[in-house]
């Protein structure tokens, strides 16, 4: 019988196979770490063929888990991490490395699209501020740069969408991804007015067709078949993109409330549910993204930090080296575990963290390349413990920022994501966002998302809406209160951190012109 579904998510650290029964409890799971080389520049490239290998691979190990896998499997559902560029030729070979979301080369390329007056129409039929990420931005930059690349390509693809190709010889991106950088999101179609202000309908022949995986998918060809151990002619499911997916089985899909959704990973993704087109705000500032959900006329309005356990992981690794030196050798889990009692042991609000840690700048709430993190308030009373706790408050004020450009924070947040897991911080971001917090105990939400696309898919269920009501409901905790003294400090506080980062950006600015690191 079949009784699986196999859900696959890419990502930018961890490439992850999870098989999941039919009513959606995780059975088994395999990995195997993510690869790219960081260039002088901004670059973040990543090997498509290798990529390819290594999602191979976590299938045949996931077979080891469980037996008969391979009779078992009803589906398999591929979602991976987002925007970046993918180029293939017209035999199905890369023609480079593909071009990651963390790439920075066109980032000031894009501080002048943006520039453009006609950047705002393009932004009104998309719902999503052009950045650095997005393979708009890349196309245009190779264009200038690089037209050898983009003559010699045939399709522009994402992460998920190579690996589909690998699997099925099929070209096709979904939805999500490709009406957020070259559509209109109200019509769910690519739109020649987009492609035209970003300059590129001459390259209109590098977009593949959009698939919707809940009415459509191809089945494994004989040789992905002989490289992952699943049967030729599994049902093969293209998912939305890895954002949309986490959301998703983290439980946004929600018609009855008003509901938000933010994710602690690498990056911050903070995200609420607009159930029409009508219930999309677009912010002044133009920043943000509209991304279809594989709901009709359903869409995932999203903020998204560029870095969230980055700063996190930074400020660890400080720790880290300065014990190493008196020969201290803490493993990464002990550290996260002391990071709790590091912030409780803090004061609230004694200082500023701005989170813009990662080397591609900022992209929610407002797009800036050249953003950078920092410490604001200092003095000779902070400790350790005082960092920690402004890092943790820096994240929840970020997720409130990103929020409150969409227009208001929701009444109940449902967090997902590995920093979840932390009391500290649920506790610091329902005290900033004033929201009620649930945490979702799915541990693959990404994966999870893809296999309930599936389960539609296939017909396991009539609706999104039964599918989430056993897949992801069931996950979800109790609601955690915010304390309302704590969101006193945090109310005061918090207008403090956004004139900061208004404040800073004519010096990040003047910082990258005076290093050339303007990436």
């Amino acid at each position: 019988m079949k009784d699986l579904l196999i859900g696959i998510d890419a990502g930018t650290s961890v490439i992850k196979s999870i098989a999941f029964d039919l009513s959606g409890r995780q059975l088994a799971m395999t990995s195997v770490p993510n690869s790219f080389v960081t260039l002088e520049g901004g670059g973040a490239e990543q090997d498509l063929d290798q990529t390819w290998r290594d999602m191979a691979r976590t299938v045949r190990d996931l077979a080891a888990k469980v037996p008969d896998l391979a009779q078992r499997t009803a589906a398999v559902a591929i979602t991976g991490q987002g925007d970046g560029t993918w180029l293939i030729d017209g035999d199905g070979l890369p023609v480079s490395r593909a071009w990651l979301w963390l790439d920075a080369r066109a980032g000031h390329l894009v501080d002048e699209m943006r520039a453009d007056p006609r950047d705002r129409r393009r932004f009104e039929l998309t719902g999503t501020g052009l950045n650095s990420c997005q393979q708009g931005a890349q196309l245009a930059f190779m264009k200038k740069n690089h037209p050898d690349m983009l003559e010699r390509a045939a399709t522009a693809l994402h992460c998920k969408d190579w690996l589909y190709f690998k699997m099925t010889a099929e070209r096709a991106t979904d939805p999500s991804e490709g009406t957020f950088t070259f559509g209109d999101f109200r019509s769910r179609s690519y739109s020649d007015e987009a492609l035209d202000i970003l300059d590129l309908t001459t390259h209109r022949r590098l977009l593949p067709p959009m698939l919707e995986g809940t009415t459509a998918h191809h089945p494994l060809s004989r040789s992905a078949a002989a490289e992952t151990g699943l049967l030729e002619g599994t049902p093969v499911v293209l998912g939305y993109v890895d954002m949309v997916m986490t959301a998703l089985g983290a439980g946004l899909y929600d018609p009855s409330g008003n509901v938000g959704c933010t994710v602690i990973g690498s990056t911050g993704i903070h995200t609420r549910f607009a159930a029409t087109p009508d219930d999309v705000v677009l912010n002044d500032d133009g920043s943000g993204y509209t991304i279809a959900m594989p709901v009709p006329s359903a869409f995932a309005q999203l903020q998204s930090n560029m870095a969230a356990t980055l700063n996190i992981d930074w400020l660890l690794g400080l720790a880290r080296d300065v014990l190493a030196t008196a020969g201290g050798k803490p493993s990464h889990d002990d550290l996260l575990k002391a990071l709790d009692v590091w912030v409780e042991a803090s004061e609230p609000g004694s200082l500023i963290y701005q989170p813009y840690i990662s080397l591609a700048g900022e992209r929610g709430p407002f797009v800036d390349p050249d953003a950078r993190a920092g410490f604001i308030g200092l003095s000779v009373k902070h400790g350790f413990g005082d960092l920690a706790r402004g890092v943790l408050e820096g994240l929840a004020f970020a997720a409130r920022d990103c929020y409150q450009a969409m227009g208001a924070v929701p009444s109940e947040i449902r967090l997902s994501g590995g920093a979840a897991r932390s009391p500290s911080l649920r506790r610091i971001i329902a005290a900033a966002t004033r929201a009620q917090v649930r945490t979702s105990s799915r541990q693959e939400a990404g994966a999870a998302g893809a296999a309930m696309m599936a389960a539609v898919g296939l017909g396991v269920y009539g609706s999104m809406e039964d599918c989430a009501a056993e897949w992801v409901t069931p996950l979800l905790g109790d609601c955690d209160a915010y304390d309302e003294a704590l969101s006193q400090t945090y109310d005061a506080l918090f207008p403090s951190f956004v004139a900061a980062r208004q404040a800073l950006r004519p010096v990040w600015k003047g910082m990258a012109h005076r290093t050339g690191a303007r990436s």
